[in-house]
């Protein structure tokens, strides 16, 4: 009898570990994407599509549709006019191909914040 009472409150101990961990799962939030991974994502800011990213490891791209971006904050001395031009690049040249990301809520405020300091720091 004693044995059999060990093995159900073994079980019972398991029971509560198991249900207690795919709670914890099911409930914990997911990680916060980088700027990176919204510049990558083909869904999101998708920069590889159309820009070349020399020196960026994971970025693969052979395109020549959009400026390569390298030495942002040369191009771009007033990070915010690199903010505005990824919000929205039809205002510094209307027959550009690049999507106006903000302006057509393609992404948030702040996964452009987040791509820019990304692309900003290429």
């Amino acid at each position: 009898m004693r044995k059999n009472s060990r093995l159900m409150l073994a079980a019972g101990f398991i029971g509560l570990v198991l249900t207690t961990s795919s709670f914890a799962q099911e409930n914990a939030k997911p990680a916060e994407p980088s700027g990176k991974d919204l510049a990558f994502n083909n869904k999101k800011g998708n920069c590889l599509a159309c820009h070349l990213m020399p020196g960026v490891p994971g970025a693969i791209s052979n395109t020549t549709i959009g400026p390569p971006l390298v030495g942002m904050k040369a191009r771009f001395p007033d990070k915010a006019k690199l903010r505005a031009q990824v919000w929205d690049a039809t205002k510094a040249n209307p027959q550009t191909s690049m999507p106006p990301f903000g302006k057509h809520q393609i992404l948030t405020e702040q996964e452009i914040d987040k791509i820019v300091d990304f692309i900003y720091g290429i």
